[in-house]
């Protein structure tokens, strides 16, 4: 695991935040914004593709308290976002029998002029509250705080192609005085980069050749590489980490101390018994017309695992590897069988052992 989180850490870097702070008393949040590092490309720019994301919230955590507050609930570890080659990290918070609650990237807002690190914590907008209200029942005597930051901006930024999202190339920024944050995403680099702006913010003036694209087509790209992403993907108290590919994701650690759930997520590694996994599949029918839950079948009427989202005829479904390879079957919503073929995402480890 230590192998994977290095091989994460290394694309992290390029901005630094000066200072962050949520107000106690109100839900604005203001920054002063950070200063962009030399190194801006100046000669081959990638033209990316600028998607909104309003199924996304942002969740200001702030106090002297936070990295030890934060470490008792998630499954990855704060020590990580301490170091200055990390800004943003993924992790799942877990309920007490090891299964996902919510999947959230914690970005790090070092500086603060208070003297204490604070992080925006992003999560599904639909469970925001839910996520707030977790949070407090957590916080007992911490000296921690939470806010809702809802004049900030979440972007993902997608290069044009997988060769281009490889190489890493940073989006040059025009209008740095608007950009809160600018980090790689943290799970896998055909994600592109995550941007917080303050604001709503046109996003062809802050970043040179770019285009602002439709949130359905950042949702397509995601289904196609087999990336899960919100309670659609991952259903609260039923999805288990280790079967939603959280290590492929560098969302864990099992280096770490204890946390919520880590009994059976540990006990799980340990054994290496994983036999059903979250992967990507192609379907002969659109996603909208399939029940989530839906159970696979093989072509004999063997159970092969269970339907969770997509979109169009793209999505992702919970498949036992024994029958991955296989041609899959389920029934539409309307009685039609529906005939699914999983792959394998390339970016996933070629060995078995990561």
């Amino acid at each position: 695991m230590q192998r994977v989180i290095l091989f994460s850490s290394a694309f992290r870097g390029g901005l630094h935040v000066r200072c962050f702070r949520c107000s106690r008393h109100e839900n604005a949040c203001w920054t002063q914004l950070r200063k962009h590092s030399q190194d801006q490309p100046s000669d081959s720019r990638v033209h990316f593709s600028c998607y909104s994301l309003p199924h996304r919230t942002l969740i200001n955590v702030s106090g002297q308290d936070t990295s030890s507050f934060l470490q008792g609930i998630i499954t990855n570890d704060m020590f990580l976002l301490e170091e200055d080659a990390v800004r943003a990290m993924y992790a799942h918070i877990l309920n007490v029998q090891g299964r996902t609650l919510y999947d959230i990237i914690l970005y790090s807002l070092k500086g603060n002029p208070d003297g204490f690190n604070g992080v925006l914590l992003e999560c599904d907008q639909t469970v925001q509250d839910s996520v707030m209200q977790l949070l407090k029942v957590y916080k007992i005597r911490r000296k921690v705080n939470f806010s809702l930051c809802p004049s900030l901006s979440l972007w993902a930024l997608l290069p044009p192609n997988k060769a281009a999202g490889l190489g890493q190339s940073k989006p040059y920024i025009t209008a740095a005085d608007k950009v809160l944050v600018l980090e790689p995403d943290p799970r896998t680099e055909l994600m592109g980069w995550r941007m917080i702006t303050s604001g709503q913010n046109n996003p062809q003036e802050l970043v040179s050749a770019c285009r602002e694209g439709n949130t359905k087509e950042y949702h397509r790209h995601r289904y196609e590489i087999g990336l899960p992403e919100g309670v659609k993907d991952l259903p609260p108290g039923e999805a288990l980490p280790l079967e939603s590919n959280l290590v492929y994701m560098q969302g864990i650690s099992f280096r770490k101390g204890c946390y919520i759930g880590q009994e059976l997520t540990a006990r799980t590694h340990h054994t290496g018994v994983i036999r059903k996994r979250l992967i990507p599949v192609t379907m002969s029918a659109p996603a909208e017309t399939l029940d989530q839950g839906a159970a696979l079948e093989t072509e004999r009427g063997k159970p092969a695992g269970k339907h969770r989202a997509g979109l169009d005829t793209l999505g992702l479904s919970l498949v036992r590897l024994a029958h991955a390879k296989e041609p899959l079957k389920l029934k539409s919503s309307d009685g039609v069988t529906v005939t699914l073929k999983a792959t394998v995402p390339d970016w996933w480890p070629k060995n078995s052992k990561d």
